[in-house]
């Protein structure tokens, strides 16, 4: 059996056993005491617990289960942080044997075996010219710190001050990453932030910002930022770098037509612009390619990584051209930069997605999956847009039934989406929202996910689908 069925099969086969893990097909009203503490003491800013109202005990592969032992197929996998789902043999086996050589759990950035050991296995999952010609910088544990450090890097090496960056785009909620991110309402309530940022369209086929879509949508959107670099008059001085997300998680699952993004490369190329691509979300396999890059064959001057390459544990990188390394000693740090559990995690997880093809695996298990929502689409008017690429899916939610005129679509229900959420968490599905107006239902299920699980998905969500619908109706 390949090892993909067999650890789904093991765990199914665990749940099964277990008196304490049923699945029912509804769940009474959530809430215990963790909740009530949680809402005591931690800060208003936290988020998952309010629409997603758990208290988590265990997980094995795709499945999590609370403390009240309800069963749950994880969908959200850590936003995508969990490659290998949870409790992956081969990761648990990596982070003991660590352990049992007493491994010192942080070296800031002096040089271990095993970071060496991560460094070489994240450069032979990358296309050839990287390991010769990008250098990598290890940055503090979350991905909006290597964003920092990639924007950084780029003014430093350029001598510039400005950034282009697009709508829809999620970078990170520091100051720094939120000045380059779309969402304007969590920037509302700060100041402070840089005002020497660009926003850029997108291109959409669903929501074209030019009321077109397909590819003359995003030919237009293209020669809008030829115009703005080429037009002395356009207001916009030569930027320092250009970011982008091959695939927008937050924003909606909105992913770049490949010919676009090699438009593009080929623009920064020609103005001398840094291109910045973000991987934080779809790095190691998640969008059917190691790299979403690699799907349009393009190579970006910075890579930002971060979620899935390091096992499950904290880590990020940046990874640039050489000739980008102007940075004097010390102008990026941070204290866990040298997480060795992560560098352990981390190495295990990259060459177990490599030998078992999970990248190609998360093609077909997430074509087979979109195909079903898509069918699931069109029994149901409230389902506007399914999009995505390998295990990386979105589901667009609307308050109306479809017109087809792209300029007049119908609006995004937040309000709907959320009931989708709440009806999938009712019967043991975990998924996010994102999007405008939090209207995408996302999917981003552990890269080991095999058929009987898209099924089990499926039929989930399509109860949940209708069970909302239903109750907006009588509302």
């Amino acid at each position: 059996m390949p090892a993909v069925e067999q650890f789904s099969a093991e765990a199914d086969s665990a749940a099964a056993a277990s008196s304490e893990v049923r699945w029912r097909p509804s769940y009474p009203i959530f809430g215990n005491e963790y909740l009530d503490r949680q809402e005591a003491i931690e800060s208003n800013a936290r988020t998952y617990p309010r629409r997603l109202p758990l208290a988590l005990k265990s997980g094995r592969g795709i499945r999590v289960w609370d403390v009240e032992g309800r069963e749950y197929i994880d969908c959200l996998a850590g936003a995508g942080a969990l490659a290998l789902g949870h409790n992956h043999p081969v990761v648990v086996e990596a982070i003991q044997n660590a352990l049992s050589e007493e491994v010192p759990f942080q070296t800031l950035d002096l040089p271990t075996p095993l970071k060496d050991r991560f460094i070489r296995e994240l450069y032979e999952s990358l296309p050839p010219p990287f390991e010769k010609q990008f250098k990598i910088q290890f940055c503090g544990p979350s991905g909006a710190d290597a964003i920092e450090a990639a924007l950084k890097l780029v003014k430093t090496a350029t001598g510039r001050r400005g950034l282009l960056a697009f709508h829809g785009a999620y970078h990170g909620m520091t100051l720094g990453t939120m000045s380059v991110s779309g969402e304007s309402v969590p920037k509302a309530a700060i100041g402070g932030l840089s005002a020497e940022v660009q926003f850029l369209p997108f291109p959409s086929d669903y929501r074209c910002p030019f009321g077109i879509g397909g590819q003359a949508g995003a030919d237009i959107g293209l020669r809008y930022i030829e115009t703005i670099l080429d037009d002395p008059n356009s207001g916009v001085l030569l930027p320092a770098g250009m970011l982008l997300e091959v695939i927008q998680g937050e924003g909606g699952v909105n992913c770049v037509p490949d010919a676009w993004l090699r438009d593009i490369r080929c623009l920064t190329e020609r103005y001398g612009i840094p291109l910045i691509i973000d991987e934080v979300q779809t790095g190691l396999g998640r969008t059917g390619r190691l790299y979403a890059f690699q799907h349009a064959g393009v190579t970006p001057d910075v890579l930002v990584l971060s979620k899935a390459i390091g096992g499950g544990l904290p880590l990020s990188v940046v990874l640039y051209r050489r000739d980008l390394d102007l940075w004097r000693p010390g102008a990026h740090a941070g204290t866990f930069r040298g997480n060795q559990l992560a560098f352990v995690a981390g190495a295990a997880t990259i060459r177990y997605v490599r030998e078992q093809g999970l990248d190609v695996n998360a093609a077909e298990m997430g074509g087979v999956l979109r195909a079903e929502l898509e069918a699931i689409a069109r029994e149901e008017s409230c389902i506007a847009d399914v999009r995505g690429r390998g295990l990386m899916i979105g589901v667009e939610v609307v308050e109306e039934s479809r017109d087809g005129a792209i300029a007049a679509r119908p609006s995004s229900s937040g309000k709907l989406s959320r009931a989708i959420q709440h009806e999938c968490l009712r019967r043991g599905l975990l998924v996010e929202l994102g999007g405008r107006n939090s209207a995408v239902v996302r999917m981003l299920p552990p890269l080991i996910l095999a058929l009987s699980d898209v099924e089990a998905i499926v039929d989930r969500f399509r109860d949940a689908v209708r069970a909302a619908a239903r109750g907006a109706a009588s509302a």
